[in-house]
């Protein structure tokens, strides 16, 4: 078994930098931005439907998506923007082909 790597000064670095990081991208704007349905959303935050039904309601049906969601739809987002120019490796190190 591999010993464990210890962390540099760079890297504490980095850690601190995701740590304090505010990605996330909201269903509106995700909705608005591609052309999508409910279930597309429900999928890519591994909801039901309804749930996400219930981000687009108004009044006493409205619920709030919690943050795990708002940061699945950026990086959703971010995948379709730039997926072709992603390296392989990173692309399936991110998304292992099946």
């Amino acid at each position: 078994m591999k010993k464990p790597r210890p962390l540099t000064e760079k890297d504490q670095a980095l850690i601190q930098r995701y740590s304090n990081c505010q990605l996330g991208m909201t269903p509106q704007q995700f909705y608005g931005k591609w052309l999508v349905t409910y279930e597309v959303i429900a999928c890519i935050c591994s909801r039901s439907e309804a749930t996400v039904q219930r981000w687009f309601a108004r009044g006493n049906n409205y619920r709030s998506p919690m943050p795990i969601d708002l940061y699945h739809l950026a990086i959703m987002d971010f995948l379709l923007e730039h997926f072709e120019t992603i390296p392989e490796e990173v692309k399936n190190f991110l998304c292992p082909p099946h």
